[in-house]
C-alpha cells in the first residue's frame, strides 16, 4: 500500500462561495474526522490529492499548517459530474496498528467455460477489515472455467495476511449466468400464428 504525504491547510470559511473560491484556486475542501475528535476543515491541494486518489485506498499523510502530522485515509470523494474535477473529500483519521473497515476492488483472471455464460459482478468491492497502514488495493480471484448456476462466495476470496471478511462468509460476490438467446422475429410470427390456429 501506498502512502502519499500532502501539505494541508485548515480553513475557517465555509459554504458554496468559500468552497468556490477555494477551487478556483485549483484546491479542494475537506473534513477530517474520526477517532471522537472534532471534525477539522481542511484546504488541499487539487493536483496532488487527484493523484493520490488514483490508487484505491491510498494512505494520506497530512501535514496540517506544517504543525501536526495526521494519517488519513478517503471516506467519500465528490466530484463534478459534467467537468470530473474533485469538489470535497472527506477523510478519516487512522493510526498505525488500526484496524479500519474499507472496501476493495475484486479482479477476475481466468475464462470462463465455454459457452453463452455472463459474469454478473454482484459485488464490485470487497467489504474487509485490515490495518491501516497494510489495507490492500484489490484482490484477484480466479473465474476459470465456472459456468451457469456457478458463484464465488466471499469466504473463496483468497486475502492478503491480516486482512478479514467484513462480511459474511456465504456472501455472493461474483455468480455466472446464461446469456438470454433473443428470438428472432420469424419465430415469434410463427408462433402466434400457431397459437391462433
Amino acid at each position: 500500500m501506498s502512502e502519499v504525504k500532502i501539505a494541508a491547510e485548515t480553513r475557517s470559511e465555509f459554504g458554496k462561495g468559500a468552497a468556490r473560491r477555494i477551487r478556483r484556486d485549483n484546491k479542494v475542501p475537506g473534513v477530517l474526522y474520526g477517532r471522537g475528535s472534532d471534525p477539522i476543515h481542511l484546504t488541499l491541494p487539487g493536483h496532488e490529492l487527484l493523484l493520490a486518489l488514483r490508487t484505491s485506498n491510498v494512505l494520506i499523510s497530512l501535514d496540517i499548517d506544517g504543525k501536526t502530522n495526521e494519517l488519513a485515509i478517503p471516506k467519500s470523494v465528490q466530484r463534478d459530474p459534467i467537468k470530473g474535477y474533485l469538489e470535497h473529500v472527506d477523510l478519516q483519521l487512522v493510526k498505525r496498528g488500526e484496524q479500519v473497515n474499507v472496501e476493495i476492488y475484486v479482479h477476475t483472471e481466468g475464462e470462463l467455460a465455454p459457452g453463452a455464460y455472463l459474469l454478473e459482478h454482484v459485488l464490485n468491492a470487497l467489504p474487509v477489515e485490515a490495518e491501516a497502514t497494510h489495507i490492500p488495493e484489490s484482490v484477484t480471484v480466479s473465474i476459470e472455467g465456472l459456468a451457469a448456476g456457478d458463484s464465488v462466495l466471499a469466504k473463496d476470496i483468497p486475502l492478503p495476511k491480516g486482512t478479514k471478511l467484513a462480511v459474511e462468509e456465504d456472501t455472493v460476490v461474483l455468480q455466472v449466468l446464461a446469456a438470454q438467446a433473443e428470438e428472432s422475429e420469424g419465430e415469434t410470427a410463427e408462433g402466434d400464428a400457431a397459437a391462433e390456429a
